[in-house]
């Protein structure tokens, strides 16, 4: 495709061609003719010594640039059977960063203002985006390397030095990038998902190669290796389906009524805006505990995220509602029988 032999060609073309110019049409410029090129010489000794003096400058400036130009091919080393000039390295970085920049700026373009007119799912937005990045990272890496004149046999002898290298010891990075394209192309977990993983509780925020950013309840970024959600139990309240069944645990007294406090319970799931009217509400009575009737109030909220706050509303309502019908909420209560007598005294 491309190689060293092609960027000499292109440099040696331009200077060659751009000094035969110079050599006998820069006293013609110089004169403010108007064809670039002479018909006849002027004699040397008609020239005026300024007009000699710039002539002077302008060849030793592409002298300069034919010193430039053999200096930048001279071979640095050798790399898959193919010598590395520093004129070829400086076009590898240059196409790297042009490929990473445009990646990172189609990713952008897409997730922002294309893929939402067509996909509603945000996960799966993220996902086709951050594919869309990798795939011209990927391209980019391939096309920077044959115009270092690197062939895909070099590129395969390279990848095997570098397999040689995981064995030494880069078996966790492999492993998490392996586990980072499984959970973009399975999907697992998505952008936005409320997840629970080692115990911790938050949203996943982004998700690369490496690793998985999660914001917590607390507004903490924690770093998780992509290997932890594939190797590792994983909860995910959002995954398809983001409502929530929420339940709401209180204690009665013993004494109270049973149909008053339905009614009470029912009337708290009803009038509240936050909850899902249709799918319908439940109310048990699960258990007799030591001092109060274990009920339990199930209701649907839309979003797993909000089920914190809408439990404290909840709760908050159920207090207002009990205190209303004069319901009454017993605190834990042990009772203790004393009995008194005299023991014979021995003698």
């Amino acid at each position: 495709m491309f190689n060293n032999s092609f960027i000499t060609n292109v440099a040696d073309f331009f200077i060659s061609s751009t000094y035969q110019v110079v050599s006998y049409d820069s006293v013609a410029v110089i004169l403010g003719l108007n064809s670039p090129q002479l018909n006849e010489y002027m004699p040397v000794d008609s020239i005026p010594e300024v007009m000699l003096e710039s002539i002077d400058k302008t060849e030793g400036w592409w002298e300069w640039l034919v010193s430039l130009k053999s200096l930048l091919n001279i071979p640095l080393f050798t790399l898959a059977n193919t010598s590395v000039t520093l004129l070829s390295l400086a076009v590898f970085v240059l196409l790297l960063i042009i490929f990473v920049t445009g990646a990172s700026y189609l990713k952008k373009i897409l997730r922002d203002r294309i893929l939402p007119r067509f996909v509603q799912d945000e996960g799966l937005q993220y996902t086709l985006s951050r594919m869309s990045q990798y795939s011209v990272v990927v391209i980019g890496i391939l096309v920077s390397f044959q115009f270092l004149g690197v062939d895909f046999t070099g590129l395969a002898v390279i990848f095997g030095f570098l397999s040689v290298g995981v064995g030494f010891g880069l078996q966790n990075i492999t492993s998490n990038f392996i586990s980072g394209l499984i959970v973009l192309f399975e999907r697992p977990i998505s952008v936005g998902d409320r997840v629970v993983v080692n115990g911790i509780e938050g949203d996943i925020e982004e998700i690369n190669i490496r690793a998985t950013k999660v914001k917590t309840l607390e507004n903490i970024s924690i770093i998780v290796p992509n290997s932890d959600f594939v190797s590792k139990d994983v909860i995910n309240y959002s995954h398809g389906d983001p409502t929530f069944k929420l339940i709401i645990d209180v204690g009665v007294a013993y004494d109270s009524d049973l149909d008053l406090v339905l009614q009470a319970l029912d009337e708290v799931a009803r009038e509240s805006t936050s909850v899902m009217k249709r799918r319908k509400h439940d109310i048990h009575l699960r258990s007799f505990g030591d001092s109060a009737w274990n009920m339990k109030l199930i209701v649907w909220i839309p979003n797993v995220k909000n089920r914190y706050a809408i439990q404290n509303e909840l709760n908050q309502a159920i207090l207002r509602k009990f205190n209303e019908h004069g319901i009454d909420i017993p605190f834990p209560q042990h009772d203790i029988h004393i009995k008194s007598g005299q023991s014979p005294l021995s003698e």
